[in-house]
């Protein structure tokens, strides 16, 4: 049994930030479908906090949790964090209720830790291994099993305290007894347990049985079961490290890539490694937010007993529980082929010094994993900044570009336009704009049809395009209508580029009238200059078509 994972689609708006987070890839991504891969979740907790939208929810067999309360013959583990969870209720008051919940026996804890601690001292009486990893943790051990398979001859050979103390039990009061386990870092259970549940189904499991925990005495009611330690610390390590050995601590799952390196490639003896995915299981997503771990801390302490001075396992019922622990070497899933990795890559881009971007911000250490990720359905390209901006930038130039000859939009040309006159006010310079028209191009497309109008028009562009300069900027106004931009130009310099370009346009087989207007920051009465190089454009044509004419400025 373990606590499942799942993303509520009615919350979830799939901005994928729980794929960022998430150590062991178990988000699986199909279009706007965000959903949990409960084979592959290690339970971790990351994408809790993570999600913006609170739609990930984490919830434990409750209904099979209070069947068993209601049995009256089930024993109840009860994490050392619940003192945190339900304070200011006190520890003894938590267990009064569960007691009054139906459970028969209530577990602190300890034994676990006890057993697993003992047996971490006699793993580490042998002299002969060079580096080993805790195994306390199921997280680690999951992801441990699933993404670096080439550590797992390297685990701790011990069992978790979780699956030690329900073995406990079981040896103490039968092996047909029924364990419901409450807490947080739960990873994948055990399959000793029946039932597996968070602080938060035990608060609903005591609602459902009528209990409330402000009606229970502020002492124990029941003789408790055994609360103090003699061997261990929370979490089932022993109290005095190994003596002799080196001890690494390391915090965090992304830490196991570099110790895969430095034992599976590089050969080097670790001693010791004590790793958990966060700062114990007070820090868990499950508890509440980082930021009170200070706290959990100071509470849980303070319900901490003298530690005892002889050992509180009973010797007897020990000798009969199996810690040894075997671990599985999963079989990888067959990876996506390099042309397809390579096809997503060219989607993603590099960076400006051509090499990939690798920047992390998708949850990926590399583009190249990242692209097998989404190749995989556990991510997709949305979870990219730098896709994101090429996107953004292609949405861009689509608006800004027409698509039938390549020159800038009306809208971009206003906004240059608009940012011209304001930089000419400021630096003194003139600008100029020519508006030009193609003569009779309806009886173009009236006698030769569309195709030839549309194969026209963009012969125009182009010539437009090859005579003006990087800093210019060429639009097309509207049905055979241009408009081109002319950066610290006057009205002279306007006109010879105007008679260039008229010229240039009559090798097509069609004439084009232009008119010519410049903006003079320094002249009192500023025209619109778009509108006195149409009226230009007009007189042209009165004229006669085929020429150039200036407007008043």
């Amino acid at each position: 049994m373990t606590v499942d994972y799942r993303i509520e689609p009615d919350r979830c708006v799939a901005c994928l930030a729980c794929v960022r987070v998430c150590p062991s890839a178990a988000v699986a991504v199909a279009g706007e479908a965000v959903r949990i891969v409960d084979e592959a979740c290690t339970r971790c907790g990351a994408c809790l906090p993570a999600c913006p939208h609170e739609a990930i929810l984490a919830s434990g067999d409750l209904e099979r949790a209070l069947e068993l309360a209601q049995g009256g013959r089930a024993a109840l583990m009860l994490g050392i964090e619940s003192a945190a969870f339900f304070h200011p209720a006190a520890a003894e008051q938590v267990v009064n209720a569960c007691y009054a919940a139906g459970f028969w026996v209530v577990q602190r804890g300890v034994v676990g830790d006890e057993l697993v601690a003992r047996e971490y001292l006699r793993l580490w009486e042998d002299t002969g291994w060079g580096t080993l990893i805790r195994s306390t943790c199921p997280v680690v051990v999951r992801q441990v099993e699933r993404r670096f398979p080439e550590l797992v001859p390297y685990l701790a050979p011990v069992t978790t305290p979780l699956a030690a103390e329900a073995r406990y039990l079981r040896a103490l009061y039968g092996a047909e007894l029924p364990i419901v386990a409450a807490g947080v870092c739960l990873g994948s259970g055990a399959p000793e347990v029946d039932a597996t549940i968070t602080f938060a189904d035990l608060a609903a499991l005591l609602t459902r049985r009528g209990v409330r925990l402000t009606d229970q005495a502020a002492y124990f009611t029941r003789i408790p079961e055994e609360r103090r330690r003699h061997f261990s610390t929370a979490g089932g390590m022993p109290l005095e490290p190994v003596v002799g050995r080196r001890w690494r601590t390391v915090r965090g799952l992304e830490e196991l890539e570099s110790i895969a390196q430095a034992v599976a490639v590089d050969r080097i003896d670790l001693g010791f490694v004590d790793i958990l995915p966060c700062e114990a299981c007070l820090d868990h997503p499950l508890i509440g937010a980082e930021a009170g771990l200070f706290r959990r801390r100071q509470i849980v302490e303070a319900t901490e007993p003298a530690r005892a001075a002889a050992p509180v396992v009973d010797q007897r019922v020990a000798e009969r529980v199996q810690l040894a622990a075997v671990f599985a070497l999963e079989r990888g899933s067959p990876q996506p082929e390099d042309r397809q990795v390579d096809a997503v890559l060219a989607q993603v881009g590099v960076a400006p010094n051509g090499r990939p971007w690798d920047c992390g911000a998708c949850g990926y250490a590399t583009c190249r994993g990242f692209a097998a990720a989404v190749l995989e359905g556990r991510t997709s390209l949305k979870a990219c900044p730098p896709y994101l901006e090429r996107q953004a930038v292609g949405v861009q130039t689509q608006a800004a570009q027409d698509r039938l000859t390549g020159l800038a939009t009306v809208e971009l040309l206003q906004e240059r336009l608009a940012s011209e006159v304001a930089r000419s006010k400021r630096s003194g310079e003139p600008f100029a704009l020519l508006f030009m028209d193609l003569d009779n191009f309806q009886q173009v497309n009236d006698q030769q049809g569309v195709a030839a109008g549309d194969a026209l028009l963009r012969g125009a562009a182009g010539e437009l395009a090859g005579l003006v300069r990087s800093t210019d900027l060429a639009a097309r106004y509207g049905g055979d209508e241009f408009v081109v931009l002319l950066v610290r130009t006057g009205r002279e310099g306007a006109r010879v580029v105007a008679e260039k370009l008229r010229a240039r346009v009559e090798r097509l087989g069609v004439t084009t009238s232009i008119g010519v207007a410049a903006f003079a920051p320094r002249d009192s009465n500023h025209e619109d200059v778009l509108v006195a190089a149409d009226r230009a454009l007009y007189r042209a044509k009165a004229a006669g078509r085929n020429r150039v004419a200036t407007g008043e400025r």
